[in-house]
């Protein structure tokens, strides 16, 4: 692929800037694996784009916001920048793993199955499979409160089902926060722009559906904001009852 037309663009400035940054205190390759994915995981916050799988490493840096396929480019990127053999594995997902940020006409657009995916890394060897960096760690907590509160077991970005789900880095035990509801193979990837120009590629919007997935995008990520809200609330009243019973506070003693 042409590198102007690279979606995985880890030879930008921003990329290798970023990718020398986060690992310059690390010498080994999980070392280095572990900063990149909480750099992905909690900096680049969950969300969609406007437009939508087509964006660029540094475009989503650029940003600060991502998803599924967007963060995966971006993770692709980074360890391709600092020479950490890394590829995407593409799939289908059932399309459940929307549900509560796409609601009404614009759930009911989206096909049954949706491409998606993960990164693998070799390390040791061995290829892990990581997809636990998708959702930042507060929007993670309050996906999972929201869908026991539901009683489902899919949705708001996560899948935990008979596994559970993780949103921790351990590329070890490979646990995961969407891999329950995975379905169909695509295999692997080097660069995220050949599957998504290949025929196994779903997520490819006409005009039409490409104008009302953008006027239906505001909403959407509000949605995604305001589940992201009720953990920083629910930790500031916390911290606040804390507060209101330590008695050092309440007579001004704490040091």
């Amino acid at each position: 692929m042409n590198p102007k037309t690279r979606l995985a663009d880890y030879e930008h400035p921003l990329v290798e800037e970023a990718a020398m940054r986060l690992t310059r205190s690390q010498t080994t390759t999980r070392g280095k694996l572990e900063k990149l994915f909480y750099y992905v995981r909690d900096d680049i916050e969950f969300a969609f784009p406007v437009d939508g799988d087509l964006v660029k490493a540094s475009e989503t840096i650029q940003s600060g916001l991502g998803q599924c396929n967007t963060k995966g480019t971006l993770f692709l990127a980074l360890c391709k920048a600092i020479e950490i053999p890394a590829r995407l594995h593409f799939s289908l997902i059932k399309k459940e793993i929307q549900r509560g940020f796409f609601t009404g006409v614009a759930y009911s657009m989206l096909p049954k199955f949706i491409s998606h995916a993960w990164l693998e890394v070799e390390v040791d060897g061995s290829w892990r499979r990581i997809d636990s960096y998708i959702n930042d760690e507060t929007l993670y907590r309050g996906a999972k409160a929201e869908l026991s509160r539901q009683g489902w077991a899919t949705g708001f970005s996560v899948a935990s089902g008979g596994g559970g789900s993780s949103a921790a880095f351990n590329i070890d035990d490979e646990a995961f926060v969407q891999m329950d509801a995975v379905t169909d193979d695509h295999g692997v990837w080097e660069e995220p722009g050949d599957y998504f120009a290949s025929e196994f590629y779903k997520n490819r919007p006409g005009r039409l559906k490409l104008l009302f997935y953008r006027l239906f995008l505001t909403s959407i990520n509000k949605r995604v904001s305001r589940l992201r809200r009720t953990v920083d609330l629910g930790s500031r009243r916390e911290a606040d009852f804390d507060e209101s019973q330590d008695p050092s506070i309440a007579t001004g003693s704490k040091v």
